[in-house]
């Protein structure tokens, strides 16, 4: 055994202090495996392009393989069958999808007539979280069966409102979704617009929206970081204030949802997958809807819900995917910082596309649309899925049954759009 001297010991003591210091400042960041070892044509001097994770970009997409693994454009691949079937079974796999049961049972609880709609308030009790509420709309007096489509609203970091952001119900409407609407869809309500066309449309509030959205009162106080809830209320949900303030907290909440599901073996798509079902069981047991002729749309959030819900329900016979098409490396080098948490589903990157889950659904008609100076995106990277999904629709034998559209300016689903998405429609379901 070796003696100590006093020296020694302060200076034990000390690097204890130090490692203590270095541990509690560690303590709330990720770790990661260590990067594999440079490649032959690889050094550390090597210049690399610009990301938004400075030099590790070039290393991290080098990863992604092009193909993916699971890629209906690989040459293993010739019948379109038994690759959905073990594709889809591994996407199935990582998106982790919870069982939350059959339809349950809905409640009307108003019923009315508004701009030539007959317009009925649903709601319905999922296993778990506040009831979600729903808008259906149908031609006043139409007779079925009609057509059905699931309207899946937007993000748009508004997480207080959902429905009522693509549906109009009555002349009076909150002035955030007024603006919403001049916004993003030329002051339409795209919904009531294309029930008109003679569909019956289903719009529900999904998981963390609206109806859906956590509640103060239902929480564990958070005490510190962006999230913290001190002084946080449900009082007055509806002033305008509360509601910005809301959002701005529901936006730092993101990554404690997301890692809180992927501790409890799901995946924020997993479970907009499972409620996106469940609300589309629900528009297909309707007397009025002709469950074989389904389909779904959305812009931006409600893009990413029609990829996942399209490609992985084959009862969508019909998908319009708005403002939400890009690959991977896209959103890995250039743009993961403007989208949400519920983007992104750990693992699939190395199986499949991002548009490669959409075109799960090969050979069943397929429409994107998409902005050119969207700044969700690059539109190298647009065009480079628009791409994929022609190859993959190409190899199916169905190069008709898939059409993309590019259009000037922003991030939104304006008139021209609608109008082409609602002609899609009537093409296919009609």
């Amino acid at each position: 055994m070796t003696n100590k001297t006093a020296s020694d010991h302060s200076r034990t003591q000390s690097s204890r202090r130090t490692f203590l210091k270095a541990s509690v400042a560690l303590a709330g960041l990720s770790f990661f495996p260590a990067p594999a070892a440079l490649t032959a044509n690889q050094t550390e001097t090597t210049p690399t392009a610009k990301s938004i994770i400075g030099d590790y970009g070039p290393w991290a997409n080098s990863l992604l393989k092009d193909p993916p693994e699971l890629s209906f454009r690989k040459k293993r691949w010739t019948d379109i069958e038994a690759w959905r079937k073990e594709a889809k079974a591994k996407a199935i796999e990582l998106i982790a999808s919870p069982d939350i049961g059959e339809a349950p049972k809905v409640t009307v609880e108003k019923a009315y007539q508004y701009d030539g709609l007959d317009i009925e308030e649903l709601s319905w009790q999922a296993p778990y979280g506040h009831r979600t509420k729903a808008i259906l709309l149908k031609p006043s007096g139409a007779q079925g069966p009609l057509p059905g489509i699931l309207g899946l609203h937007d993000h748009g970091g508004n997480k207080y409102f959902g429905r009522r952001k693509i549906t109009r119900t009555a002349e009076q409407m909150h002035p955030m979704m007024i603006e919403h609407q001049k916004n993003y869809y030329s002051g339409k309500a795209w919904a009531n617009d294309i029930a008109k066309r003679g569909y019956v449309v289903l719009v529900h509030d999904t998981f963390t929206f609206a109806s859906r959205r956590v509640r103060f009162a239902d929480m564990l106080k958070i005490p510190w970081g962006q999230a913290r809830t001190t002084g946080m209320s449900d009082d007055a949900p509806e002033n305008i204030e509360n509601i910005k303030t809301y959002n701005s907290w529901a936006a730092a909440h993101e990554h404690i949802m997301a890692k809180s599901l992927f501790c409890a073996g799901t995946t924020w798509p997993g479970v907009f997958l499972a409620e996106d079902r469940l609300a589309l069981s629900i528009l297909s047991r309707l007397g009025d809807v002709d469950a074989e002729r389904l389909g779904c749309a959305g812009l931006s959030g409600g893009g990413l819900r029609t990829v996942y819900l399209g490609g992985l329900d084959e009862r969508i016979k019909c998908a319009v995917c708005v403002g939400f098409m890009s690959t991977w490396s896209d959103f890995l080098l250039n743009k993961a910082y403007t989208h949400t948490w519920m983007t992104y589903t750990p693992l699939l990157p190395q199986y499949l596309d991002f548009p490669e889950i959409l075109g799960l659904r090969a050979p069943l008609p397929t429409l994107t649309l998409n902005n050119n100076q969207d700044g969700l995106f690059t539109l190298p990277e647009m065009k480079r899925a628009d791409a994929i999904l022609q190859q993959v629709f190409e190899k199916a034998g169905a190069p008709e049954y898939y059409k993309a559209g590019f259009y000037p300016g922003p991030h939104k689903f304006d008139a021209k759009m609608q109008k082409d998405a609602f002609d899609w429609f009537d093409t296919w379901l009609k």
